[in-house]
């Protein structure tokens, strides 16, 4: 007997008859051009070239929001049941773009202009001066060379976190209550690390680490009153937060390398320093890249710590890129600058993670 595959699953193309694909085209193209008419006339308005009075982009919303469920239902009248599975996927695409997309696209437009909300000129095209501005700007570059010099610091807290959790994967008494201690920074708020830490333990005239410190004889001890160990301080706290979420990856790799491998190298004759480097590191190679490239990301997000302690200072020692643009937002009221730096921003950072997952794609390849 011959069989012919999965039929159940085998999804053919329907029947559609003239009218009905003229119906769906109808669904299709009449509310996507309705929604280009209503954001050409809010576009002009927005100039000033008519005046219609329009306070938002409201209609646009409207419009577009009606043009997704058009375009779902004329798909379905279209393809049929190929439609059906279409409508599985895009509504999150339609969200993709309404929440990404225009949101870019808006970004872009005010990162050429001239915005300042102290101004009373308003907005106005400005070509590439912010570029200029920002090639010329030493605080952003000194910020971007603090991001260096923070993302490096994740080396240190890696070997930190991989120490831990081979702490934790072994058998040692009161496991299941260390796993939970080392766990809780974790589950606290940078903010709420901010002044529980920084804000109050080490306060330089009353906080406890302060008075602890000069015990040992720091006679005016200050965490955040020099550039180095402002920053140093500041790596320290971020640290703090964030290496359990590498430990708990790296425990659940460890976990997972079968006893097998590691005791057949130790009958061999290998001790445990060898052990570790010829067996358990390789077989977590990927685990651990995967939790540096995730430590990576949060950190080029770093900003609600140094804000909350240090506002940057001092002298823009701790600042972070999204630091220094959170100031140029509130501080400065400057939008448009402030618009672009955080696109370039952006750039950089696509281009880095892209970078780095193209390498760590080599380094976990296995090789035959």
């Amino acid at each position: 007997m011959t069989t012919q595959g999965d039929l159940l699953h085998v999804v053919t193309r329907d029947a559609i008859s003239a009218p009905r694909r003229a119906l769906g085209r109808i669904l299709v193209w009449g509310p996507l051009a309705l929604l280009l008419l209503v954001a050409l006339l809010q576009a002009l308005d927005a100039r000033g070239v008519i005046g219609l009075g329009l306070t938002d982009w409201r209609p646009t919303l409207y419009a577009y929001l009606l043009w997704a469920a058009s375009l779902c239902a004329g798909q379905v009248v279209l393809k049929g049941e190929q439609g059906k599975r279409l409508v599985f996927v895009l509504p999150a695409a339609l969200f993709t773009v309404a929440m990404v997309v225009f949101p870019l696209v808006f970004g872009l437009t005010i990162a050429f202009t001239d915005w300042n909300l102290a101004s009373l000129t308003g907005r106005h095209f400005n070509g590439l001066d912010n570029l200029r501005q920002m090639w010329a700007d030493p605080f952003y570059w000194n910020a971007m060379g603090n991001m260096v010099l923070y993302v490096a610091a994740i080396l240190v807290e890696y070997a930190i976190a991989f120490g831990l959790a081979l702490l934790l994967a072994s058998e040692i008494r009161a496991r299941r209550f260390f796993r939970v201690a080392f766990l809780l920074p974790l589950m606290l708020s940078p903010v709420a690390v901010s002044w529980m830490i920084g804000k109050s333990m080490l306060e330089a005239r009353f906080g406890p680490l302060a008075r602890l410190a000069r015990g040992f004889g720091w006679d005016n001890p200050s965490f955040f009153g020099t550039p180095e160990i402002a920053r140093a301080t500041i790596m320290v706290m971020d640290a703090w937060t964030f290496v359990p979420l590498m430990m708990i990856m790296l425990l659940a790799g460890l976990q997972a390398i079968p006893r097998e491998l590691t005791e057949a190298a130790r009958v061999d004759g290998a001790g445990p320093w060898k052990t570790f480097w010829e067996v358990t590191f390789p077989l977590m190679l990927p685990v651990s890249v995967t939790a540096v490239l995730i430590r990576i990301i949060f950190k080029l997000k770093l900003a609600d710590i140094v804000i909350n302690v240090t506002a940057g200072g001092p002298g823009g020692a701790t600042d972070t890129v999204t630091s220094f643009i959170f100031r140029e937002y509130r501080d400065r009221s400057n939008v448009g600058y402030g618009t672009l730096l955080a696109i370039v921003y952006l750039v950089l950072i696509v281009v880095a993670m892209t970078a780095l997952m193209k390498l760590a794609d080599r380094l976990t390849r296995p090789r035959f």
